[in-house]
């Protein structure tokens, strides 16, 4: 396959400057996979315009590793439509570029961390093959999972002087912060969350809950006071593993536990890393605030409220949330899946060693669940009770789900493995006969975030004494929809935390 490179990502790898460990993965997978790495005229003339002597062994060096386009492509129509309509300056001109030659086809995957290059794909309805470097490393090690050779650990949480400051990991942030070595060195008794291959750190995340006293001098617009979690760190290397999304769980979490009213993080907007780390907070319901000032020179302040409130046109952005009032549907999962695809939700019989976070899937909070339920009329901001299978005292309900999205209308199995690459606990094999077990009766696939993981877990026995299931020949099959009361019942059998949901 040919995938062509956006300039940034030219810059970072094959320049002087500090290289980005994103990058560095990125380049081993595509060496690893044999992909045909390619470069555009446009990214030759920006790189010419710069100043760094490096820039000229490029041309006569390391460029040999690249396979250089010509410009034997006209413009398609959609591009010139979409350019002349909203580009502005060259570099605009220059990113639909690079677009064309996805739309017309003579590359197959255009990898770029630039925000509108992704934006204008979206225009274009190619999204699906101009993506981020952790979509490519994702979806490289969905399609080739041969070349996982190791697994990602659980996630760990580590007093700071057990950690290695000297890892290359911490480089950036060296580069980024003033003093940072002395304040690493002054939390060796405090804790940080991380994960690791091997003895390389992969994630580092640090976590500090500040009362409403705390002073804020170096942020414009001040804050009001109230209780907030701050992220202190977080640092996430691309890796295939969606390791982010865990991360952001565990802040979330920390934020319910500790009954915060806001999380905010100060962040530069310099790198890769930073950008793709912002974008990731955004998604999630993190708003641009203000600035904080420092000797390191201007952060950007994101802020996330956790009043309780439901958006049911963005459940991201108020995750983990749920309303009440909800439609609630009760869904049967097998035990060989229910670990699986709900890794929070592992019940005391199951061995946790067993469910290493090794796949995507499992660290993710977004999650695909497919059936071939009679009953298919779920909507965005519906809530899924997640069901285990197994009999009359092992069936319990254990986790609750908020719907993102719903594809009824698959039109062939290729977009139904790309509806669930990633997020589903089939590979690519599995998917495939799943698709064509009943071509009668294909499936259907729910997206789904993985929001709460119930302290109880009532049984089937238990749903029958309490009339949410009739009787054991009743135990769902498919999606069922639960009435308002027998939701109520298993919120409070399942000793929900109350302050979760939304009346």
């Amino acid at each position: 396959m040919k995938v062509l490179l956006d300039t940034n990502i030219i810059i970072h790898r094959e320049t002087s400057r500090v290289l980005s460990r994103d990058v560095d993965s990125l380049f081993k997978w595509l060496d690893k996979g044999g992909y045909e790495k390619c470069v555009h005229p446009v990214t030759m003339e920006e790189l010419a315009k710069n100043d760094d002597t490096l820039i000229d062994d490029l041309f006569g060096v390391k460029f040999d590793s690249y396979s250089q386009l010509t410009r034997n492509v006209p413009m398609h129509p959609k591009v010139c439509a979409l350019s002349e309509r909203i580009d502005e300056s060259e570099k605009d001109r220059n990113d639909s570029a690079l677009l064309n030659e996805v739309v017309c086809g003579r590359i197959d995957i255009l990898i770029s961390e630039d925000a509108e290059i992704h934006r204008k794909a979206v225009s274009l309805e190619i999204a699906d093959k101009v993506l981020r470097i952790e979509s490519f490393l994702e979806r490289a090690l969905a399609e080739h999972p041969e070349w996982v050779d190791y697994k990602v650990l659980s996630v760990q949480k580590r007093r700071f002087g057990e950690i290695n400051l000297a890892d290359a990991f911490f480089d950036s942030l060296k580069a980024d912060y003033n003093g940072f070595e002395e304040w690493f060195n002054r939390k060796a008794e405090e804790f940080a969350y991380v994960s690791k291959y091997k003895e390389t750190l992969l994630t580092f995340l640090f976590l500090k809950v500040e009362t409403e006293h705390e002073p804020y001098p170096d942020i414009t617009p001040p804050f009001v006071p109230k209780k907030r979690l701050k992220i202190g760190t977080f640092k996430v290397v691309a890796s295939g593993f969606r390791l982010g999304e865990r991360f952001l769980k565990i802040v979330f979490d920390n934020a319910i536990a500790n009954k915060v009213e806001e999380i905010y993080v100060t962040i530069f907007d310099k790198t890769s890393e930073q950008k793709r780390l912002i974008a990731l907070l955004t998604d999630w319901g993190f708003v641009k605030f203000g600035v904080k000032s420092g000797e390191s020179g201007n952060e950007l302040v994101y802020v996330r409220d956790m009043y309780p409130k439901f958006n049911v046109e963005d459940p991201k952005s108020t995750f983990p949330f749920f309303p009440r009032n909800a439609r609630a549907f009760l869904a049967p999962i097998y035990p060989d899946y229910h670990t699986e695809l709900l890794p929070d939700s592992i019940l005391r019989t199951e061995s946790p060693n067993d469910f290493v976070e090794s796949l995507p899937h499992r660290n993710a909070i977004s999650k695909s669940y497919i059936s071939r339920s009679v009953e298919r009329d779920l909507h965005r901001g519906d809530v899924i009770v997640f069901y285990r299978t197994g009999g009359f005292h092992k069936s319990v309900v254990s986790t609750i789900g908020i719907v993102e999205g719903v594809f009824t209308n698959i039109p062939d199995v290729a977009s139904f493995i790309d509806i669930c690459r990633k997020r589903s606990v089939f590979s690519d094999d599995d998917l495939i006969k799943h698709w064509d077990y009943n071509p009668h009766n294909r499936p259907f696939v729910v997206n789904f975030l993985c929001a709460y993981s119930f302290p109880k877990r009532p049984n089937l026995k238990w749903l029958i004494e309490n009339g949410v299931i009739a009787d054991i020949s009743s135990a769902p099959r498919g999606f069922t929809r639960l009435t308002q009361q027998q939701f109520e019942t298993i919120l409070r059998g399942s000793q929900t935390d109350e302050s979760l949901v939304v009346d």
